[in-house]
C-alpha cells in the first residue's frame, strides 16, 4: 500500500536523577558525598533509509518513546545513558512540526540522521555540591525532561523525470517500456491510483534516471475532481516534466496540453515552469494523422521538444530515453563563466 503522509509522536528520554550518598567504609574516616551523576536520557532521531518507499510502516507504529537515563549511585557511580531511538523513512519524506508547521528536515541522502527531539540531561549527584564550608550536602540534582513533540511526515517521491498526462495516455505503458517497473496497465481509467517509480538504464554508459509515473490528471484536478493533485508533490523535485498526450484519442489537441499546463500552474507556478517536452503515445495506433500534427503544433506554439512513441511496439522509445538523459544532464551540469556572469549581474 502507497502511503505518503503520517503523524508520529516522538518523546525522548527523561534525564536519571542524580544520587544523594555517602561513602561510608572501614578505615575510612572521612568519606564524604559519594552520589553519582544520573545517566543521559535517549534522543530520537529520523534516518533516510533507502530500503523504505512509503510511509506504511508507520501505520502500525506511530509512537517512538527514547529511554530514560539510570539515576545515579553510590560510590560516584553514575547511571546508563538512555538508548537512541531511529526512525526510518523512506528518502523525500519532509518532516514538519505538527503544532506550529516548522520545517524540520528534508532527507534527501540515504543514511542522512536528523535530531527530531533530544533526550533530557542526567541530574547531579551531592558529591558536586560540595563544598568547605558545606562538607556534606544532603541534597542533588534531577534530571530533565526529554523533548517530545507531535510530527507530519509527508512523502515527496525523489525522481529525475515524471510523466504526467490524461487517464489512459500511456504513461503506465511507457514506463514498464523503458524500464523494469511493473505497473498496472488496463483499457479504463484511472488505472494507476498510487506514483510508480521507474529505474532508466542508459544504453551507452552506466548512467541511471528514475522515472515518475504519476497518476492521471483532468480538467478540474486542482478543484478536486477525480485523482486532484494529491500525487502531483512527488513532481515537485522532478528536473524534468514529460508531457503524455494520446495520439489515437480524439478531441483538441491543443486543448488537452493547455489543461495540462493550467493544472500544473494552479498546483505551483514553480512546477509549471520545470523544463518540459511533449510526447505523442500510441502513434501505432493513430487513426487521424491530425490528431499527431496538432500535437506537433502545440508543441512548437511553447517552443518545446516533441517526440512521437509507441510504448507498444518500442517506436521512438529510445530516441526519448536519448533525449531524458541529455536534458537531464543538462539541468546538472554547473554554470559556466557567462551563465555566472548573467546571473550575477543586477540588470
Amino acid at each position: 500500500m502507497f502511503i505518503d503522509t503520517a503523524e508520529i509522536y516522538v518523546k525522548a528520554g527523561d534525564g536519571g536523577n542524580g544520587c544523594i550518598a555517602f561513602r561510608r567504609e572501614k578505615f575510612v574516616a572521612k568519606g564524604g558525598p559519594s552520589g553519582g551523576d544520573g545517566g543521559h536520557g535517549g534522543s530520537v532521531w529520523a534516518v533516510a533509509d533507502p530500503s523504505y518507499n512509503t510511509l506504511y510502516h508507520l501505520r502500525h507504529q506511530n509512537q517512538f518513546r527514547a529511554e530514560r537515563g539510570e539515576h545515579g549511585m553510590g560510590s560516584n557511580c553514575h547511571g546508563k545513558t538512555g538508548a537512541d531511538v531511529e526512525v526510518h523513512l523512506p528518502l523525500g519524506s519532509v518532516i514538519v512540526d505538527a503544532e506550529s508547521g516548522e520545517n524540520l528536515a528534508d532527507l534527501v541522502t540515504a543514511g542522512e540522521r536528523v535530531l527530531l527531539v533530544k533526550g533530557g540531561n542526567g541530574g547531579w549527584g551531592n558529591q558536586h555540591f560540595a563544598t568547605p564550608t558545606r562538607q556534606a550536602p544532603r541534597f542533588a540534582k534531577p534530571g530533565l525532561p526529554g523533548g517530545e513533540r507531535k510530527l507530519a511526515i509527508e512523502l515527496k517521491l525523489l525522481a529525475d523525470v515524471a510523466i504526467i498526462g490524461f487517464p489512459n495516455a500511456g504513461k503506465s505503458t511507457l514506463i514498464s517500456a523503458i524500464s523494469a517497473a511493473k505497473p498496472k496497465i488496463a483499457d479504463y481509467p484511472f488505472t494507476t491510483l498510487v506514483p510508480h517509480l521507474g529505474v532508466v538504464t542508459s544504453h551507452h554508459d552506466r548512467r541511471t534516471l528514475v522515472v515518475a509515473d504519476i497518476p492521471g490528471l483532468i480538467e478540474g484536478a486542482h478543484r478536486g475532481a477525480g485523482l486532484g493533485i494529491r500525487f502531483l508533490k512527488h513532481v515537485e523535485r522532478c528536473r524534468l516534466l514529460c508531457h503524455l498526450v494520446d495520439a489515437s484519442a480524439a478531441g483538441d489537441a491543443e486543448k488537452d496540453v493547455a489543461t495540462l499546463e493550467s493544472e500544473l500552474s494552479q498546483f505551483s507556478p514553480e512546477v509549471a515552469r520545470r523544463p518540459r517536452i511533449v510526447v505523442a503515445s500510441k502513434c501505432d495506433a493513430v487513426s487521424d494523422p491530425d490528431r499527431v500534427a496538432s500535437i506537433r503544433r502545440a508543441a512548437e506554439r511553447r517552443g518545446l521538444p516533441f517526440l512521437e512513441i509507441s510504448a507498444a511496439t518500442g517506436a521512438g522509445a529510445r530516441e526519448l530515453v536519448g533525449f531524458l538523459f541529455h536534458e537531464v544532464a543538462e539541468t546538472l551540469a554547473p554554470a559556466g563563466p557567462s551563465d555566472l556572469a548573467q546571473a550575477s549581474d543586477p540588470e
